[in-house]
């Protein structure tokens, strides 16, 4: 079951965005809508096109869901007076804010095809909206939606792009700094960076996600997760144990220092902690291989930041202070993805986005160091100095962030 917080319950159930006067302006929210509302008056072939390249969000009553069986889809339908049933679908930017009883699920134009119930006459697409559409729904139709679907539709190309709402986004502020921290992996996934009304892949695909990914299977789970990786307990600690060695060399010796320096004060360190914590040498055959362990790691990290330099995610002289927004990146996410799957109330997700904010802000000094901080980090976890996609792909959404006009690193200050 899902958390209710009273001040969650609310009358916002569908999209009512009234049309602007003959001849004005309408500003979408996203670049889909205002394409849209260009093919609406007068290429729904092209309308149609769109949309099964994007997909489409459904209504469905959060308690039917609960009651369904596994695989099923009680789309909610309306009545015209005519007696012609009729299902609503709306595209991502138009999605109102989270219900507590009513979630939208995500479906592509072919899986919309075979989903709808047979007596579904017509499909409104963002009724009551600039953009609003209507196709019919006999079989005729769904054949062409299948086919449609087939020929455009690609999971790949909705990802690594970035989205930005440019209405009813949050303002500027910790709430919107927090959602920034998260910039990577909207990236990767695809998703608006800017906004805190979050339905991601749909209530049952944000269940899977975290599920799948995290092992996070209701709501406790989802509130331990979200603290350990706020608390950046997530990560190994050694990480930023062996940066941190660095840092206090440099800070002593006020130059840099080269690779033995560090790997020895590395060891020095670690082995007094472990006469201190234990009393100890800690001297047996476990503690010794952490130590090469983490001697090695030296090594790791500085071919990783020579990479880094050569790629343009360093200055010609940077370097890595800590991995801290690996989990911090994953927290400001994590708060949006369960806040998706209903594990989160919006309070507690507005919370977690400004603790993001707090801890990024008191580790780092800009946006480059972030995005440094969170590549180096995702690389340790996944790469393993292949280069490959793990690396590729986040120093994409690197240079995407640092170069798009819309991108918060180019819109949202990191100090306070």
């Amino acid at each position: 079951m899902h958390t209710v917080a009273e001040d969650e319950i609310h009358d916002e159930y569908f999209p009512l965005v009234p049309s602007p006067p003959d001849g004005a302006h309408w500003s979408a929210p996203a670049d889909l809508e205002q394409y849209l509302y260009k093919l609406a008056r007068a290429d729904s072939a092209g309308y149609l096109r769109a949309l099964a390249i994007e997909g489409v969000y459904y209504p469905v009553a959060l308690d039917q869901i609960q009651a369904a069986e596994e695989g099923s889809y009680p789309i909610l339908t309306t009545e015209t007076p005519e007696g012609r049933t009729v299902a609503h679908v709306y595209t991502a930017g138009l999605l109102p804010r989270p219900h507590p009883y009513l979630v939208f699920e995500y479906a592509t134009l072919g899986a919309l095809a075979q989903i709808l119930p047979d007596d579904v006459r017509m499909l409104a697409v963002n009724p009551a909206t600039p953009c609003e559409q209507h196709f019919h729904t006999d079989d005729e139709e769904r054949d062409v939606w299948l086919d449609l679907h087939h020929e455009l539709f690609s999971s790949d190309e909705l990802m690594n792009r970035l989205v930005t709402r440019r209405t009813g986004a949050l303002p500027t502020g910790a709430l919107l700094h927090g959602l920034a921290c998260g910039a990577h992996l909207c990236f990767t996934n695809g998703d608006a960076w800017n906004t805190a009304h979050w339905h991601g892949m749909g209530y049952q695909g944000e269940r899977e996600r975290v599920a799948e990914s995290w092992s996070v299977h209701g709501r406790e789970d989802w509130l331990a997760m979200e603290e350990r990786l706020l608390e950046r307990e997530v990560s190994p600690w050694y990480w930023d144990f062996v940066l941190g060695a660095r840092t206090a060399l440099i800070a002593a010796q006020g130059t840099r220092v080269d690779a033995e320096q560090w790997r020895d004060c590395v060891e020095a360190t670690l082995r007094d902690q472990a006469v201190r914590k234990v009393g100890a040498s800690g001297e047996d055959a476990e503690f010794e291989e952490f130590v090469a362990h983490l001697r090695s790691l030296v090594g790791k990290l500085l071919r990783y930041e020579s990479r880094f330099r050569a790629d343009g995610l360093l200055p010609p002289d940077g370097v890595v202070r800590s991995v801290a927004a690996w989990d911090i990146g994953r927290a400001s996410k994590m708060a949006r993805w369960g806040r998706g799957a209903r594990y989160a109330t919006e309070a507690e997700m507005l919370a977690a986005l400004i603790r993001a904010s707090d801890v990024a802000r008191s580790v780092y000094g800009s946006w480059e160091e972030f995005s440094a901080g969170y590549v180096l980090g995702r690389c340790l976890h996944f790469d393993e100095e292949e280069f490959g996609p793990w690396y590729t792909t986040v120093l994409d959404a690197h240079q995407a962030l640092a170069t798009a006009p819309d991108s918060p690193w180019r819109t949202v200050p990191f100090g306070a």
